[in-house]
């Protein structure tokens, strides 16, 4: 017969380390929205992805879909998708056109006037369906549906390291809370501030909720560029 420590140790989990059964579980229900939703979203707007993906290819020369690599959580390298929104290999000084807008580099800035961008382009990112593919990253575990934004590593490389290390401590998101609180009219601050406060603050509830502001979010497209 088993002593009482014995039985313990054999009827009792072992203990975990650098994360509590909370956080585990909801890292698991997490990545079950992610999967639901993103599968069921790609399923619902194929026919559409198909008519931009048709326009993209109609308008201007190139490839559909942009693939650029983006800092994942843990700062990994990913390839995240985005229907094409530029002239194939143009060849123009991000830093000059934020110059000439007053601007300089942030996870946030974007110059005002770029010529990269193509009518179709320009059209696709005003209601944010160039980022219909990142539906896919989603799917293969890359990103989630809400998250902080993926950067380019020179835009992380721009932030204070503590701030970068907690935006990359989870996945980045196709939308987040940020975004819902402004667009690209939000200051880099402030966009900072939100993202760090939806890492310390995550819900289920809170991923719930910018999803439900996203789609109002992007139907109000005047800070969208």
């Amino acid at each position: 017969m088993l002593s009482g420590a014995e039985t313990s140790a054999v009827t009792s989990p072992p203990p975990l380390t650098g994360e509590t059964r909370a956080d585990r579980a909801g890292a698991r229900a997490k990545r079950t929205l992610d999967v639901v939703l993103s599968a069921l979203l790609l399923v619902a707007l194929l026919p559409l992805m198909a008519l931009i993906g048709l326009a993209v290819a109609v308008s201007s020369a190139g490839p559909v879909i942009y693939r650029q690599a983006r800092d994942g959580m843990g700062q990994r390298s990913f390839t995240m998708l985005k229907f094409r929104t530029m002239h194939h290999n143009s060849a123009v000084d991000v830093a000059a056109l934020l110059l000439a807008d007053g601007s300089e580099m942030s996870i946030c800035t974007k110059p005002r006037h770029d010529p990269r961008i193509t009518p179709v382009g320009r059209f696709l990112r005003k209601t944010s369906l160039d980022e219909l593919p990142q539906l896919i990253n989603v799917l293969r575990g890359d990103m989630s549906l809400v998250g902080p934004r993926p950067n380019v590593r020179p835009e992380n490389q721009l932030l204070h390291p503590e701030h970068r290390a907690r935006r990359l401590s989870v996945k980045p998101g196709m939308t987040g809370l940020w975004q819902v609180s402004g667009r690209s009219s939000t200051t880099v601050d402030e966009a900072i501030r939100l993202d760090l406060r939806y890492v310390d603050h995550w819900s289920l509830q809170l991923d719930l909720l910018i999803l439900l502001r996203t789609l109002p979010a992007v139907l109000r497209t005047s800070n969208a560029r």
